[in-house]
């Protein structure tokens, strides 16, 4: 079995910035993805702060990152980890296909949208209920449609989908959005987008099979109602990847404490990206860390010869 310098988990920008890095360094390296490289950023409409482009659609980036790292020579295979075991000198990571053997690990699986967990979201899934306006917006044309949330994700997907939906709501269960402040601007001025604020969703309710309306809860007047929709969109946060590392390394609400160089509780293994407690959750970070974890592991692998 051959044993790899460096084995990466995940093909968002943290892994594949890191397998840029480790590719360009001449080391024995591999990324592995279990769907299509990009993460998070292809469910992206509009990058607008990553520096020196000033806009930019977030398959592009992703696109490019992966054509960069490709250009050193990184080799990606198309397949999920089902397992890790960590020892003292390796790590051994399985895979649906084999069993991988690699010197250090760079763990940089992101995170999945956080889902509401009310009625009638599992059962409206994929047909009203979506996770991604950018991938599912066109669906919607001249449809009115609901969004719930308040960070960056809630309305820069929400001013996405006002390219095809007539009318689109922003419901956030607080009094004020803890987006960025930008964000918040172009949502305002957009005349499509109204907010409804205070408010969370009780259940999503249909008619043959499609949502037709939500059930409403005003917290601050308990006053509950429905409201016609023809569309749900959910950005209420997302859940960390690291199901396969409980246990096994230092975790703090599912994310990975690392140090600065992101190494974790094991000397073996790094996290980069979304997955790591205290992360800034933007390209621009997960960027960094990933570029920080492969220097940090070029940087033992010469230490070790």
């Amino acid at each position: 079995m051959e044993m790899y310098d460096l084995i990466i988990l995940g093909g968002g920008v943290a892994g594949m910035t890191a397998g840029l890095y480790a590719a360009r360094g001449q080391i024995n390296v591999v990324l592995f993805e279990k769907n299509a490289p990009g993460g998070q950023m292809l469910s992206t409409d509009s990058i607008e702060n990553y520096p020196g482009i000033e806009h930019i659609e977030g398959f592009e980036l992703g696109t490019k990152i992966m054509q960069h790292a490709q250009k050193f020579g990184l080799p990606i295979k198309y397949e999920g980890a089902t397992e890790i075991n960590l020892f003292e000198d390796y790590v051994e990571v399985k895979t649906q296909n084999d069993t991988y053997k690699t010197k250090y690990l760079i763990f940089a699986t992101g995170s999945n949208p956080r889902k509401l967990g009310v009625p009638g979201e599992a059962e409206f899934a994929g047909k009203g209920v979506s996770y991604c306006a950018t991938c599912d917006g066109a669906f919607f044309r001249d449809k009115e449609c609901i969004v719930f949330g308040g960070g960056n994700s809630a309305l820069d997907e929400g001013i996405a989908l006002t390219k095809y939906a007539t009318k689109v709501t922003i419901a956030h269960r607080r009094d004020e959005f803890t987006a960025e402040a930008f964000l918040q601007t172009v949502a305002k001025n957009n005349e499509k987008i109204e907010f409804l604020m205070n408010h969370e969703v009780k259940e999503i309710r249909g008619n043959e099979g499609k949502v037709d309306r939500v059930l409403l809860f005003n917290n601050k007047t308990n006053e509950e109602y429905e409201k016609a929709v023809e569309g749900v969109f959910v950005f209420v946060g997302y859940t960390p990847n690291s199901e396969l590392m409980e246990g096994k390394v230092e975790l703090e609400r599912g994310q990975i404490i690392t140090d600065i160089n992101m190494k974790a509780s094991h000397p073996r293994v790094y996290a980069a990206g979304d997955i790591r407690l205290n992360a800034v959750k933007q390209v621009i970070s997960s960027g960094g860390d990933g570029a920080t974890a492969a220097i940090a592991v070029m940087h033992a692998l010469r230490h070790e010869k």
